[in-house]
């Protein structure tokens, strides 16, 4: 049975060494299971709180972008983590992967109390000021419940990470199943037999991540059968291990936090222009593009975890084919989800406004997800750059480009349609699909330059801990 469990240890790490496209299809399609299940939740939580009215889908609106950089704290020291141990596999360094792992759950436990700390005392003052107005309180049901419990969603991001850098990406698939299917059946249960409204949506998302937490807590510390030790012994103090994840953690969850800042920019002059019903309705479109994205952010997270080891093993050729392959796999994608979505834009709708107090939406929804559809196109350019710099620990030029995509493009072209063309809510979103376009193809560029340096290069980039 031991023989067993190395064995399948061993094979997980040969796959994200091998051949990049294999690793890159093996690798991605649990990872788009994952984040699909992961969706699926989130979007059960917007049709069962679309039922309550427009205000509380509202109201997860302005919480949405500050869950965000929640979610992003967790997927950045995720993030950090997966390239500095998928960079220590790679250079067949395992001593330096444990104890990285051991560090990214110190970190984990320590934002995760330093956080709600200090955002719950001014999560009103910050919702009143995103201009929530009237859903405020509504607001803060949801708000107090998932901020305050804020460790299980990091710890639940993190454990996944780590699951991810040495290609065990099945079971971290399996425990978001688990978990998901969970937060479904719990959402209606809560809302209406149990009559607790929209706070049922955030203890459903609470109890979910904390089952997840506690199955990985198992697999690490209990059966211990990952290839990574995530124990006392494997721990030494290292400042270079903690600057390593951090200079990937902070760009990434900044990265969230510049996304978040944009969603609610957008809230803001969706406001101005028009009423909070097209922040609903910007919020429920929004939510079926970022489940459209999910092949691509899953290619591109792959692309994280190959870059990360032919980085490691300083494998040049290897790491150009891997971005390659995810760029042309992605942007197929997004063609074909374009379509579908723009074809079926009013049946998609539909799901949020199936209630007398939300069929008002409906088409306002569907013209949204016609327009925002095009959103698609430019994204695989960008993720693949993304996380290509992330993977090889350059996470200040990934935060660079994201703050080119998200301020100078998307935000300033969609300030420039909304009131300077003066073409109102529909300008706003024009505006970022331009943005959004420009942006990723400036991505790829940069980093098809910096590759095209690297494979010149005979420097020794991999910094041994």
């Amino acid at each position: 049975m031991a023989n067993q469990t190395e064995k399948g240890k061993n094979s997980n790490i040969d796959i994200i060494t091998g051949d990049p496209k294999k690793a890159i299809n093996k690798l991605a399609v649990p990872m788009m299971v994952s984040m699909l299940l992961i969706m699926a939740y989130n979007l059960a939580d917007s049709i069962w709180v679309a039922g309550l009215g427009s205000d509380a889908l509202a109201a997860i609106g302005f919480i949405t972008p500050l869950f965000m950089i929640l979610v992003g704290v967790g997927n950045g020291i995720g993030s950090g983590a997966n390239s500095l141990i998928a960079r220590a596999i790679g250079g067949k360094d395992k001593k330096l992967a444990d104890n990285a792992a051991v560090h990214t759950v110190i970190l984990t436990v320590i934002l995760s109390i330093l956080v709600p700390v200090i955002l719950l005392p001014f999560l009103r003052e910050v919702l009143l000021l995103m201009g929530a107005g009237s859903t405020t309180n509504l607001g803060l049901q949801y708000g107090y419940i998932v901020f305050g419990l804020m460790f299980f969603f990091v710890f639940s991001g993190v454990g996944t990470a780590i699951l991810r850098s040495e290609g065990d990406v099945n079971r971290a698939m399996y425990v978001t199943a688990a978990t998901t299917a969970l937060n479904i059946v719990l959402d209606p249960i809560f809302i209406y037999p149990m009559g607790m409204g929209i706070a049922s949506a955030a203890w459903a998302s609470v109890i979910s991540a904390g089952i997840s937490c506690v199955i990985m807590a198992y697999w690490i510390w209990v059966k211990k059968d990952t290839y990574l030790n995530v124990g006392k012994s494997e721990f030494k103090a290292s400042r270079h291990i903690l600057k390593e994840i951090l200079i990937v953690a902070v760009p990434a969850s900044a990265e969230q936090l510049i996304v978040s800042l944009l969603v609610m920019a957008i809230n803001g002059m969706l406001v101005i222009v028009a009423t909070s019903n097209a922040v609903a309705g910007y919020t429920a479109a929004m939510r079926i593009i970022q489940m459209a994205m999910i092949p691509l952010i899953g290619i591109g997270t792959a692309v994280l975890t190959v870059v990360g080891a032919a980085y490691g093993g300083r494998d040049y050729k290897k790491l150009d084919v891997a971005f390659n392959y995810s760029v042309k796999l992605g942007f197929l994608f997004s063609v074909i989800l374009c379509i579908v979505l723009y074809i079926f834009a009013g049946n998609i709708a539909f799901v949020f406004t199936y209630t007398e107090t939300s069929v008002g939406l409906a088409p306002m929804i569907t013209d949204l997800i016609k327009i925002t559809c095009f959103f698609l196109i430019g994204m695989p350019f960008g993720i693949a750059a993304s996380m290509t710099f992330q993977g090889v620990g350059k996470g200040i030029t990934s935060l660079i480009l994201t703050l080119f995509r998200a301020l100078l493009f998307e935000l300033v072209f969609s300030y420039v349609g909304g009131f300077i063309l003066g073409l109102g809510a529909n300008g706003i979103y024009y505006g970022l699909v331009i943005g959004a376009t420009i942006g990723g193809f400036v991505a790829f560029t940069w980093a098809k330059l910096f590759i095209r340096r690297l494979k010149r290069s005979s420097t020794d980039l991999y910094v041994k801990g």
